[in-house]
């Protein structure tokens, strides 16, 4: 049987998607690694919401400076050029629209682009919104990746989500282990397979009425 994707690999496919000049926000997580798979030679600017405008790769080992990190407390590198300003100025980035794409993990995406990642709702989970909720409405666009399946098998993407909302209708693309998926109008596209996934076997698990995109 052919192998999914890495989380590595999930990654690199949305760094291929972030376009010359954007600014980007990268968010706690998984989208962390996407900075280490940025193409070469392309000027991408990574955003993080603790105050960092400019943020390059994981240093290498042993480089790590403890008072150069991201929001997630995971040490990361500068870039010439970057800059560094107080939290409620980076807050106001993020709702204010400065931000082409936003990059964030989730536990379930509707087929209309809804997403659930900051909370499942158990009576011993820990809630954890951080900036979430400002990302998903103010930037241009919410790129979300993550594994397609839960430990027990059940899809991710979903008609509709079971789980606390963090925003509505605002994932425009879907990238995971098995399949990248673009979200409009309530209408779900597979751009990619990987690995022994088909658009058949994809609707088995998801329950949607997925199509091709052209």
């Amino acid at each position: 049987m052919s192998k999914r994707l890495t989380r590595d690999q999930i990654a690199a496919r949305v760094a291929q998607d972030i376009p010359e000049g954007a600014y980007v926000n990268l968010g706690i997580g998984l989208p962390t690694l996407v900075a280490n798979h940025l193409p070469a030679g392309r000027e991408v600017i990574l955003h993080t919401e603790n105050g960092m405008l400019g943020m390059g790769p994981a240093p290498a080992e042993g480089h790590a400076d403890p008072d150069l990190i991201n929001a997630g407390k995971q040490p990361v590198t500068e870039l010439p050029g970057c800059a560094f300003f107080h939290h409620a100025d980076s807050f106001a980035m993020m709702r204010g629209g400065h931000l082409d794409i936003c990059v964030l993990g989730a536990f379930q995406v509707s087929r209309h682009g809804d997403l659930a990642n900051w909370h499942t709702g158990a009576p011993d989970a820990i809630p954890a919104v951080g900036g979430a909720m400002d990302l998903a409405i103010g930037a241009k666009e919410v790129f979300v990746m993550m594994e397609l399946t839960t430990r027990e098998g059940h899809s991710k993407l979903v008609e509709a989500c079971s789980y606390p909302l963090t925003g509505m209708r605002c994932v425009s693309r879907l990238y995971t282990d098995q399949a990248v998926f673009d979200l409009r109008g309530g209408e779900v596209a597979v751009i990619d397979l990987y690995g022994d996934a088909t658009l058949e076997s994809l609707r088995a698990l998801t329950g949607l009425p997925l199509r091709q995109a052209r």
